[in-house]
């Protein structure tokens, strides 16, 4: 009997270990009828909502473009906007399925704080934007300067290990949300405004005098930021993974909003699989054969989307960088899709 017992306990054990988690956050959406998305408050080019309360951005395209790929409509997208300090609970509670929030991918997040990072959507690093009138050409020029930042982000420690490394005296003020940030800076309460670099540029733009300030060339930290679903739910986490590649790889294979439904009828099969005219690659998430092609037509490609609200056809004409498809100098690589 007791061998038995022990079998058996063995058994359950195993069992357990085994058996796949009890969340089912693809099943909830289709069953809602809606992505319910973690965005920003507001930051010009990733997202930022006009008056209508009309969603735009890098960010928001992105929860467009898993919509797409779950509900085959880029528009049953439910944008939560999110303080810095309120974007992870709000993940972790299940008010939001989808965190897409300028959100930088570290360990600590990745691991303990019951949620995943599902990749690299764009490669930034924390900068520093002063007024001209400071007369400052360098971050190594900052010595008793006072910085303004958000609290609940990984630039407070960036920016101590930064001036502590360069021995410079600093006083830092952090605010809850960007709005109160940018104001602080327009109104002179601090010297300079400290976060990504991208946001950065975003922010000057909503300065009352743009013009009246610069963003320093330093970069002082790596800042992966991408979009992050709760633990425990492997095949949402493949779904959202899996768009993000997606996008990449549209772009490699020169498939865009404009011609990806001739692209259906392509003579080169791996491009009819790849947008679901042949097999169905779908399946195994759970999503209709035509996922990609649902994608592409909904918000374009990778490159697409960083043009439009981030690169040259935006009001920030931030270059590609880093951020460029592996193949033309950047770091974009996605695993193929077969």
């Amino acid at each position: 009997m007791k061998r038995k017992s022990i079998l058996a306990l063995l058994l359950a054990s195993a069992a357990l270990t085994a058996a796949p988690a009890l969340a089912d956050t693809l099943s909830t959406i289709k069953e809602r009828g809606k992505l319910s998305c973690g965005v920003s408050e507001g930051i010009l080019g990733f997202s930022n909502a006009d008056d209508k309360g009309h969603w735009t951005g890098f960010d928001a395209d992105f929860c467009r473009a898993v919509a797409a790929a779950v509900l085959g409509d880029p528009e049953k997208v439910n944008f939560v906007p999110l303080s810095t300090k309120a974007r992870f609970a709000a993940l972790q509670s299940g008010e939001v399925d989808l965190l897409s929030r300028q959100t930088t991918w570290t360990q600590s997040r990745d691991t303990g704080m019951g949620m995943r990072f599902v990749g690299t959507v764009y490669y930034d690093g924390q900068g520093f934007m002063v007024k001209k009138s400071l007369g400052v050409k360098s971050a190594e020029e900052l010595s008793g300067a006072t910085l303004c930042t958000e609290t609940g982000t990984t630039t407070e420690m960036n920016a101590a290990d930064y001036f502590k490394a360069n021995n410079i005296k600093y006083d830092i003020i952090s605010f809850e949300k960007a709005d109160e940030t940018v104001s602080a800076f327009n109104k002179d309460r601090c010297d300079v405004y400290t976060t990504d670099a991208s946001a950065l540029y975003s922010q000057r733009l909503v300065l009352s005098d743009p013009d009246s300030s610069m963003v320093l060339p330093e970069i002082i930290s790596k800042e992966p930021l991408g979009p992050a679903v709760r633990q425990g739910d492997d095949r949402w986490f493949s779904v959202v993974r899996w768009t993000l590649f997606a996008l990449i790889n549209a772009e490699e294979l020169g498939i865009t909003r404009e011609n990806v439904t001739a692209e259906m009828e392509s003579d080169n099969p791996s491009i009819r699989r790849f947008l679901g005219a042949e097999g169905n690659s779908g399946e195994s998430m759970g999503l209709d054969q035509r996922w990609i092609y649902n994608i592409v037509a909904a918000t374009g490609n990778y490159g697409e989307m960083f043009d439009r609200n981030l690169g040259k056809g935006s009001p920030l004409k931030i270059d590609r960088g880093i951020n460029a498809l592996w193949n033309a100098g950047g770091l974009m690589y996605a695993p193929p899709i077969r």
